[in-house]
């Protein structure tokens, strides 16, 4: 069976290691405001390395759908072109994207990447209980250990969680209402940042045309922020932490590499697109990112046609009318 041991003790190593980092620069070790910050930095910062790690990936996979954003107008040639018939369908929009070397996973990708740490950190702080036997596994020390167990938030120990038992509530020495207080507070903390995070990146980026591109789409800006709210009640403060601050971190990076790599947009008018090429990048500008208005140039007074002879028209002789002149 495939051990994750070597997630738990990466994770672990992280965690001490910025947990240490902290106390050495003199961060209190005891709880103020009824909060030990250097466990709660410890935990920040592990989404910060994680995603400095992962960011040459979330930027490939803005590149991505960069690419998949330029190939929807092919896209929807095909669904025409094969409509009624899937099967062909799937074949040319792989073809499509074999040509174009355009990945549809991509997108995913990050996210994918990320499950590993989440649920590494999700049994680490799940096994700090002061009832353990074994506190001295993945590289803790006892010091550690019990330090760890003992850590709040707001007087909310970060291993509890809202649906706590009254037993583990005793081991931690926390009170039941002060959890579920917090815990709830993240966790509709969690689902605003989770929702907020896709709608951005779609805002920017525009529905996808192939249907499972929006379905996926819609399952990302709805889905997952809903179940988190079942799901929530199992997670550990100290998760649920780590899952906000990597969304903090998301929105912010997600602006920046926005605006380094603006979306594709096309002209919405019909026929226009065919007379100014493929799509080009949005520009960015003006008050919150809106379009400036473009320069209005005042046309040239034209000089007034003179309307000719009708078609079949006699010509007229100018001369014509004229008294002749006498010869002497």
């Amino acid at each position: 069976m495939f051990s994750l041991d070597w997630i738990y003790y990466a994770i672990s190593w992280i965690l001490l290691t910025w947990h240490s980092a902290w106390d050495a620069i003199g961060v209190p070790v005891d709880s103020v405001l009824g909060t030990n910050w250097a466990w709660i930095l410890a935990i920040v910062f592990l989404v910060v390395t994680v995603r400095v790690i992962l960011f040459p990936v979330f930027v490939k996979q803005i590149k991505s759908q960069r690419a998949m954003q330029a190939l929807q107008p092919k896209v929807k040639e095909l669904q025409e072109k094969h409509k009624g018939d899937r099967e062909t369908l799937q074949k040319e929009m792989m073809e499509l994207y074999r040509k174009e070397k355009a990945n549809p996973l991509m997108g995913c990708l990050p996210m994918f990447l990320q499950i590993p740490v989440f649920l590494g950190l999700f049994h680490v702080l799940r096994r700090l209980d002061p009832a353990k036997l074994n506190k001295t596994l993945y590289g803790w020390t006892v010091d550690q250990f019990d330090s760890a167990s003992s850590a709040k938030i707001f007087t909310a120990p970060i291993a509890g969680k809202f649906g706590s038992t009254a037993d583990e509530l005793a081991r931690l020495g926390a009170n039941g209402t002060t959890v579920k207080i917090i815990a709830g507070v993240l966790v509709l903390v969690m689902m605003g940042t989770t929702y907020l995070t896709s709608r951005q990146m779609i805002l920017k980026t525009g529905w996808a045309e192939d249907p499972q591109q929006r379905m996926v789409q819609r399952l990302m800006l709805y889905g997952i922020p809903l179940s988190l709210l079942i799901s929530g009640s199992i997670f550990p403060i100290g998760v649920i932490i780590y899952w906000v601050t990597n969304n903090l971190f998301t929105l912010g990076q997600q602006q920046w590499v926005l605006r380094k790599f603006p979306p594709l947009v096309t002209n919405p008018k019909a026929g226009s697109t065919a007379s100014r090429g493929p799509a080009q990048p949005a520009k960015i500008g003006g008050f919150l990112n809106r379009a400036k208005p473009a320069a209005q140039v005042p046309a040239k007074p034209t000089a007034p046609k003179v309307a000719g002879p009708k078609p079949g028209a006699k010509p007229t002789n100018p001369k014509k009318g004229r008294p002749a002149k006498r010869q002497g």
